[in-house]
């Protein structure tokens, strides 16, 4: 659904918001040392193991600091035929680390000590610090393996011009399942399987990938038998819905992604009342969620009760924590007579002076989802006798910092709602957009509890899995009650798969539909 300059996904969602589709693209040429399967669990690929406290490849001292270790599976190659070694893998740290190389940056690095190859197939990264995603080092979301033997003379050389080296494109050489072998800027590119793949040959021979940027050009192409699985978003869940009951031939495939929330203003809110948790739980209680799945999402979407969503690999355990708030009108007008409102004849709330309740709900513009999911939320809370103004933020403000951080009342906005640092510290007082940092701060809502800032900064350093479960499960059970955010419903990613393609499946946050391209199969 784009047209990639390169391909790595790192670098490109560096620049001005990333190639829909690119993630996999690189799935399909490029391997970590492991991989997210389509049920969220961390999978070894091109390592052995994945380093976990279990077995020994993840040791933690008691001043906190760790080590993890992976072993590279004996034959892994690079697509000119190179073996895959540790230097490559103590390379891509250095390049990563590189303070002049902002767009391989990660904030992960932050935490490593050192990195050593112990041997030509082993390596161990030293960390100064807990960091519970050690173990997503060399993996797509970080540290993806590069080629020393092909890169280390450009980095040396030419480190101003690094990230624009023939290597990124025409020039790429991968360890994944398949090899470009031909690529025609803004029209295809043409992979062919990788007989060398250390997991065994792909089943499949040849792949065509079109760079289809319009969404109805790309529907055409579908129904005319012309592509038989899209890669990156694109299409919306309505335009999906209508190609599923046209194509015979295939069907829609979906998966929870991020969330559609909420998110209540905590610094000085207008009015007053919106940062009282008994206010915002009577607001939760006036939204009919369900009917807003099934007619916004079809019915393929799931209430957001809690920032850990339903196809994620810790829901089981923090489940019981979550505090729900079923559609119920009449507990949402009592909570808010609790509150000292009173209803008036024409069914609007207004407090002891007359003073109609009254609230503004933002969202950005240019987005007809949010738009429809923001007046659909407005219209319930109308109904429930609250006086709403919905507002849709242009474009051109949509990037004004303290703008969009001194909104009054309440933002709905499409979030990340995954464990990684840059998405959970969103509630974290810390990351408060305020004056003083000049409203940098990933936390718009402004929200600030030592609590809750206690139980993130301990969930980031707590490497057994049972005691950071707890520790989330708690995160959980705070946001809910105090409903931190107003959770509406998941976001959805869907994909059109031909009806003859086999062992296809959208993958799961943090990986694409290519989790597993070398066991696709057609019939």
């Amino acid at each position: 659904m784009g047209d990639p300059s390169g391909l790595s996904n790192t670098i490109d969602r560096a620049g001005a918001g990333g190639t829909p589709g690119l993630d996999a693209l690189e799935e399909l040429v490029n391997a970590g040392l492991s991989q997210w399967d389509a049920g969220g669990v961390l999978q070894a690929r091109l390592g052995e193991s994945v380093p976990s406290l279990e077995n020994g490849l993840w040791k933690v001292s008691a001043d906190g600091r760790m080590e993890t270790t992976w072993r590279i599976r004996p034959g892994v190659q690079w697509h000119d035929g190179a073996a895959l070694t540790g230097d490559d893998l103590v390379f891509t740290v250095m390049v990563g680390r590189d303070r002049d190389l902002p767009a391989l940056g990660n904030a992960a690095y932050d935490a490593v000590e050192r990195v050593e190859a112990i041997d030509s197939r082993t390596v161990t990264v030293h960390w100064r610090r807990p960091f519970v995603q050690a173990d997503t080092m060399f993996t797509t979301s970080l540290a993806l393996p590069l080629p020393r033997h092909l890169l280390e003379r450009s980095y040396v050389e030419d480190k101003a011009n690094f990230i624009q080296a023939p290597y990124w494109s025409q020039e790429f050489a991968g360890t994944g399942p398949y090899k470009m072998r031909e690529w025609t800027r803004s029209s295809h590119m043409v992979l062919v399987a990788n007989a060398a793949y250390v997991l065994g040959r792909p089943r499949v021979d040849e792949i065509e990938v079109k760079f289809i940027q319009d969404p109805n050009a790309l529907i055409a192409n579908i129904l005319a038998g012309e592509v038989e699985l899209n890669l990156g978003r694109g299409l919306s869940l309505e335009q999906g819905t209508g190609v599923r009951d046209q194509w015979r031939d295939g069907k829609l495939a979906v998966r929870l992604s991020s969330w559609i929330a909420a998110y209540p203003q905590f610094l000085n809110p207008s009015p007053p009342i919106v940062a009282d948790a008994r206010f915002r739980r009577a607001l939760l209680h006036a939204i009919d969620r369900q009917q807003m799945v099934d007619s916004i999402q079809f019915g393929q979407s799931a209430i957001a009760h809690s920032y850990v969503g339903p196809s994620e690999p810790e829901y089981r355990d923090i489940e019981r924590s979550i505090v729900r708030y079923e559609y119920d009108v009449r507990r949402a007008t009592e909570l808010i007579e609790g509150l000292g409102y009173v209803r008036a004849a024409d069914g609007a709330f207004g407090d002891g002076t007359g003073q109609r309740l009254a609230l503004e709900i933002r969202t950005t513009g240019g987005d007809d989802f949010q738009e429809k999911s923001m007046l659909s939320v407005a219209d319930y809370w109308q109904r429930a006798g609250i006086q709403m103004d919905p507002v849709v933020v242009p474009r051109q403000r949509a990037t004004d910092r303290e703008y969009r951080a001194n909104f009054p009342g309440f933002e709905l906005v499409r979030q990340p709602n995954t464990l990684s640092p840059d998405a959970l510290t969103r509630m974290h007082g810390a990351e408060a957009s305020l004056p003083e940092n000049n409203y940098r701060g990933s936390n718009r809502m402004r929200y600030r509890s030592p609590e809750l800032d206690g139980l993130i900064d301990r969930f980031y350093v707590t490497i057994p899995r049972q005691e950071r479960t707890q520790t989330l499960a708690q995160i959980v059970q705070h946001m809910t009650d105090q409903v931190v955010p107003v959770g509406i419903y998941y976001n959805t990613d869907i994909s059109m798969i031909a009806n003859r393609l086999l062992n296809v499946a959208p993958g799961a946050q943090g990986s694409s539909a290519a989790w597993n391209a070398h066991e696709w199969d057609v019939r």
